[in-house]
């Protein structure tokens, strides 16, 4: 197959092992240089498609593949994935997987150090990608005390240091606050400008909208060709407004007395005062890096304050962390649900919870093997059945499209209806929109409530 695109797919078929239908089935694709946008429902093969510019799907995937695929002059069938690396730049929907070493800089050097590039050099490609992605103040910083949105600059930067011919990213912005996803935005659109062929699959379409480029929607495996410009903007948050809510309950859930706290015992809040009653919805709003995840930790009893003093009421704490992954070990998604209520009294409340969250037909399947929409929907069930006391999320609609994120809006009221207190970090203006009875704003050492938005 010769072709002057960048990368091309000419009736190809893949079909993961053990599958009973094709994960992809594409006539003919072309990728040129400027950006393309790849759109689809959770679960609909889009991380399947972009998994093949880079060989691993075949590759370390394994499973049925037929047709052929080029990609940077490359045939993907016959190429080792060492190979395409070098060529196409991946940045994954889980960054967590993606570091490699302790701190920011080396993790940056990681790829440069596979080329075998020269010291001197290899700094300025460093230095290069960290300023490109706005965090050359974290290059001395450990690696796990980053945020999820710092976690998704550094996999850029550290792809961005290798000036790929072809940047694959998938869902990039799935956990960026305003600031960072325009950040990266503008990044993706320069190096659209300037040649390099940008491929992304993202939920948060209306960011995207603005660059100009190529649409395309992928269903049941299927590419369809669209246009970036007629993608879908994210609906005004206010016209997501949940009905007013009185709280059910005066009863406090948790609460966190003149508390500082902050990763290895260095306080990156102080002085913060807040109580969380039962019934209710908190929502933490701010910048990637404000200390929202170490609020939430706090409350949870993840994370000892360094001074000050937390209550918690009896009953279980339900915490949803950023990486899904850390929750899911067992061997499907109807197994990980049994275990969490493995000691309540039998109910419904699991199969309805499968059911509000569109796991039903996914109850059976191994959670390792679903997208990551999927997977992050399989651990919010994990965490939210048998209706605990306090159920604390983070960035619980990271990968989720606007189907999954209504089913998880519906499953949180009736869950607050119940009587459980629900704090949820969040950059999802929608979803805070929809659900929020109360906004604290996280960032720069403090934590402070919003007033409430009105209503007309």
């Amino acid at each position: 197959m010769m072709s002057g695109s960048v990368a091309s797919l000419e009736h190809f078929t893949y079909r993961y092992p053990g599958g009973a239908n094709d994960a992809l089935d594409i006539g003919e694709l072309h990728i040129d240089d400027g950006l393309t946008v790849v759109a689809g429902a959770s679960g609909s093969g889009k991380s399947s498609l972009l998994r093949v510019f880079n060989g691993l799907v075949p590759h370390f995937h394994g499973g049925t593949v037929g047709g052929s695929a080029e990609v940077c002059g490359h045939d993907v069938i016959a190429t080792a994935t060492r190979v395409l690396a070098t060529r196409v730049g991946f940045v994954f929907q889980d960054p967590e997987l993606q570091s490699v070493y302790p701190t920011v800089e080396r993790d940056v050097a990681f790829g440069l150090e596979n080329i075998a590039m020269q010291p001197r050099a290899m700094m300025q490609r460093v230095t290069e990608g960290l300023e490109r992605t706005g965090i050359a103040h974290l290059r001395d910083r450990a690696v796990t005390t980053l945020s999820g949105g710092e976690r998704q600059r550094l996999a850029l930067a550290g792809v961005l240091a290798m000036r790929p011919r072809m940047l694959v990213l998938d869902e990039p912005l799935s956990q960026l606050d305003d600031d960072g996803a325009r950040s990266v935005v503008s990044i993706l659109a320069t190096l659209a400008r300037a040649g390099t062929a940008v491929v992304v699959a993202e939920h948060r379409l209306d960011q995207l909208g603005s660059i100009d480029g190529r649409m395309l929607a992928v269903e049941d495996g299927r590419v369809v060709e669209g246009s970036a410009k007629s993608a879908r903007r994210g609906g005004d948050a206010q016209a997501f407004r949940a009905p007013s809510h009185a709280v059910s309950t005066n009863v406090a859930a948790w609460e966190l007395q003149d508390v500082a706290a902050g990763p290895a015992r260095t306080p990156i809040l102080e002085g913060i005062s807040l109580t969380g009653r039962a019934g209710e919805v908190v929502a933490l709003v701010g910048p990637n890096g404000g200390g929202k995840t170490t609020l939430l930790r706090t409350i949870a009893g993840l994370l000892a304050p360094c001074t000050g003093h937390v209550d918690r009421a009896a009953g279980r704490i339900a915490f949803l962390p950023q990486n899904p992954m850390a929750l899911l070990h067992r061997a499907t998604v109807a197994a990980e649900v049994a275990w969490t209520v493995r000691g309540d009294p039998p109910s419904a409340d699991a199969a309805m919870l499968l059911g509000e969250l569109g796991l039903t037909s996914l109850a059976a399947r191994d959670p390792r093997d679903l997208s990551t929409g999927e997977r992050q929907r399989a651990a919010i069930a994990a965490v939210l059945a048998g209706a605990p006391r306090i159920a604390l999320l983070d960035e619980p609609t990271r990968g989720m499209d606007d189907a999954a994120r209504d089913a998880l809006v519906n499953a949180i009221r009736r869950m607050r209806a119940a009587g459980s207190s629900i704090v949820i970090a969040t950059h999802d203006r929608n979803l805070v929109a929809a659900l929020a009875d109360r906004t604290i704003a996280v960032g720069a050492g403090s934590a402070r409530e919003l007033a409430p938005v009105a209503v007309a």
